[in-house]
């Protein structure tokens, strides 16, 4: 079953813009972009690389860890 995701717009301290899924903690509350349905979080990042081109965007330490970087 795909998981829903969306991107924080509110920037990290690091500089990165974080990949949440539904039910995470860190889920925010408001101030995000829906990035759809997906199986995984390596098609979540690829979709909010693909529409925020320049912004560093990277995975949840929490709920995308596989996708985590930085």
């Amino acid at each position: 079953m795909a998981d829903r995701y969306v991107l924080n717009l509110n920037q990290q301290s690091n500089g990165d813009y974080e990949v949440h899924k539904a039910g995470c903690y860190y889920f925010p509350k408001s101030n995000y972009d829906e990035l759809g349905n997906h199986y995984g979080c390596s098609s979540a990042v690829a979709e909010a690389k693909r529409k925020h081109p320049y912004k560093q965007i990277n995975g949840c330490k929490t709920c995308a860890e596989a996708c985590h970087t930085s």
